[in-house]
């Protein structure tokens, strides 16, 4: 059995916070130490290095790699931090690390900027169906799932269909991103990353801003952030309120994708705050001069009008007739004979000669029949 060498020097440390010093003649070496020695060899591949034991340690292979410093660069005499990689070998030698000693104080500062909720730089260098895979400081691997991605930039033509999510991740590589540490577990080399939060600490202090300064029926600037069934989400100086069906367009709104996308620019009204900015109400529409009254004039009841169809429901059709104004054909209108399935009848963007049976100012829309129009034409 090899006798066990004793700390004869020193051991110093860059980084106290990192390690416990060992005690100069009680501790051994041991794996994970940061340690500092001398160079008193350069060789192609293989350093040599004076720890002040019997015999020397030594640096090799990659573990020699280490951001901003070359084998070339490296002269006897210099004086290098370092990790144990194996305090003895079957040669009594010590087997060292430069890269290592970098890894851990990348480790540190990502412990840090954790612990401090801070921001920091990354780079996309690939994806996965979960989300992308980033560099961080040119030697750790990070992951930031797709929930905690910016929607704009991988949603960037304003759909929320996730068909084409990979071709919006790939498009996404070689990209620096702004982001927050949520997660990190140095034994599994897990780091866990969010873009969405890095971007919302810059929103949290643009909103408090905002709500010191802003009231009802200030307009504003912003950009739509989220596309629902019931209305719009937009996001102005930091602040999200929505814009409800009602108020996106003086036109019929059935579905607010045919009006805007996520990331559309858009100017907005604030109608109504509450809860301290919790619940916030914009409007579109209000900003945006309402033709109905004086576009009616032009239509009235009987007359053959055309128009496209927009869009087909079960109870009918709707129809667009000019710039705001638009009409519905009840299925009950579309035929003479009994429909089962309106788009067996017409379809989509289908030109048509209408005739006008009721025009509703509540309903901001002509009440339609296709089957009195061909019978007139008849």
């Amino acid at each position: 059995m090899k006798e066990t060498k004793e700390v004869k020097t020193k051991i110093k440390t860059k980084f106290p916070d990192l390690i416990k010093v060992n005690p100069i003649n009680l501790k051994l070496i041991k794996r994970g130490d940061i340690i500092e020695g001398t160079i008193v060899k350069v060789m192609s591949g293989l350093v040599l290095v004076d720890l002040g034991y019997k015999s020397e340690g030594f640096i090799s292979g990659a573990e020699l790699r280490s951001p901003g410093l070359s084998l070339k660069s490296l002269k006897v005499g210099e004086k290098l931090t370092l990790f144990v990689l194996n305090p003895e070998n079957d040669k009594g030698q010590l087997e060292l690390s430069l890269r290592r000693t970098e890894d851990i104080r990348k480790w540190n500062k990502l412990e840090q900027a954790w612990q401090n909720n801070e921001i920091i730089e990354v780079t996309v260098v690939d994806y996965n169906s979960g989300g992308v895979l980033v560099d961080i400081e040119s030697s750790l691997s990070g992951f930031v799932p797709i929930s905690q991605l910016d929607f704009s930039r991988i949603y960037k033509d304003g759909s929320s269909d996730s068909s084409n999510l990979s071709e919006s991740l790939n498009a996404i590589i070689g990209e620096k991103l702004l982001v927050k540490v949520i997660e990190l577990d140095k034994t599994k080399d897990r780091i866990i990353l969010s873009e969405k939060l890095a971007l919302s600490n810059e929103n949290i202090q643009l909103r408090t801003e905002t709500l010191k300064n802003i009231k009802v029926n200030d307009i504003l600037d912003g950009i739509v952030t989220s596309v629902t069934p019931y209305g719009i989400f937009v996001t102005a100086q930091g602040l999200e309120g929505l814009v409800h069906l009602s108020e996106i367009s003086w036109d019929k709104v059935s579905d607010p994708n045919d009006f805007y996308k996520i990331g559309d620019e858009v100017k907005v009204q604030l109608i109504s705050m509450r809860d301290d900015g919790k619940r916030v109400a914009y409007s579109i529409k209000r900003l945006q001069q309402d033709t109905w009254d004086s576009v009616i004039l032009n239509y009235k009841v009987g007359q053959i009008v055309k128009g496209t169809i927009q869009k087909i429901v079960d109870y009918g059709v709707f129809v667009r007739i000019a710039d705001g104004v638009n009409g519905l054909i009840h299925i009950s209108e579309l035929s003479d004979k009994p429909v089962d399935d309106v788009s067996k009848v017409v379809s989509i963007g289908q030109e048509l000669e209408l005739k006008v049976l009721s025009i509703s100012p509540v309903e901001r829309h002509l009440g339609l029949s296709l089957k009195k129009a061909k019978e007139e034409k008849n």
